[in-house]
């Protein structure tokens, strides 16, 4: 509860509470940078998920005198889960505190990037963002000729036919290929549900807006999948001409900070994860 609620519940002389310093305006900013992935890396350009973001949250909706929470996004996607959990707890803050949410489209605020910006109550790009791709996508490689090239035998067990699919060291099965798809236009169905919901008649691009493709933020604007083009700092200072901008980041944890859990041990596990991140940015251009 914010001090300004606490206070005006609180039975105090009339008198007494006029006389009260009253919080000054605020904006609360929450960065939602990187990949949204439940695992950090210590070669990440940053991630989102929601023990990372859970005080962040919390802090900002709980700030003194808020006016407005502003959500500041640079994303080319992750995890779906990650990104309807996050999402989720956001709707959930924004009603609990009766708060109205703005997000701030960056260089990139992409497939679950922009499921993120659409838990905003509004949606701001800049002319040059690049917003969209609502799709679902599955990446990995098949190795089953590389090891064999070698010498290498994979010996693999089970209880289940199904507990195997799609090993990367196994030749692929068009059954594993077939649930695979099954999977994700299921997750596909989700996000058009989503964007549908928080979008509504908003929206003006018809079923062209669900295919996966990636719009400019003048394009986004046309097609109805933000409301306005600019920045954060000049839109909220026109909507929120006395109010301080106060950013809280995200906490990382102390294993974070140093860079994870037995660098050595870990080292290409966390390559491969900075790399598979590095890929997610770079569709992007970026």
């Amino acid at each position: 509860m914010r001090l300004d609620q606490l206070t005006a519940d609180l039975p105090l002389p009339a008198a007494l509470k006029a006389r009260m310093p009253k919080p000054k305006p605020v904006v609360a900013v929450v960065r939602l940078q990187g990949v949204i992935t439940p695992q950090s890396s210590p070669l990440s350009r940053g991630v989102i998920n929601l023990v990372a973001l859970e005080t962040a949250l919390k802090a900002a909706f709980e700030t003194p005198g808020l006016q407005a929470v502003a959500l500041a996004i640079n994303s080319p996607g992750g995890s779906p889960t990650q990104s309807a959990l996050v999402a989720d707890r956001i709707r959930g803050l924004a009603a609990e505190h009766d708060v109205r949410v703005l997000a701030f489209c960056e260089d990139v605020a992409a497939s679950g990037g922009y499921w993120l910006a659409c838990a905003a109550d509004e949606i701001v790009a800049h002319a040059t963002s690049l917003v969209g791709s609502i799709g679902v996508v599955s990446g990995g490689f098949g190795l089953d000729e590389l090891i064999a090239r070698y010498g290498v035998e994979r010996r693999l067990h089970t209880a289940g036919e199904s507990k195997a699919r799609l090993d990367p060291f196994a030749p692929e099965r068009p059954e594993d290929v077939a649930w695979l798809r099954g999977e994700l236009e299921q997750l596909h169905r989700l996000f058009i549900a989503w964007v549908t919901e928080r979008r509504g008649d908003r929206l003006t691009g018809g079923d062209a807006l669900f295919t996966g493709d990636v719009w400019s933020g003048t394009r986004a604007l046309e097609l109805g999948l933000v409301d306005e083009l600019g920045t954060m700092h000049a839109v909220l200072a026109r909507r929120f001409p006395d109010a301080e901008l106060k950013v809280i980041d995200a906490r990382k944890g102390l294993l974070a900070r140093l860079g994870g859990p037995g660098l050595a041990a870990g080292a290409v596990p966390a390559l491969l994860d900075g790399l598979e991140q590095r890929a997610a940015w770079a569709r992007f251009g970026l």
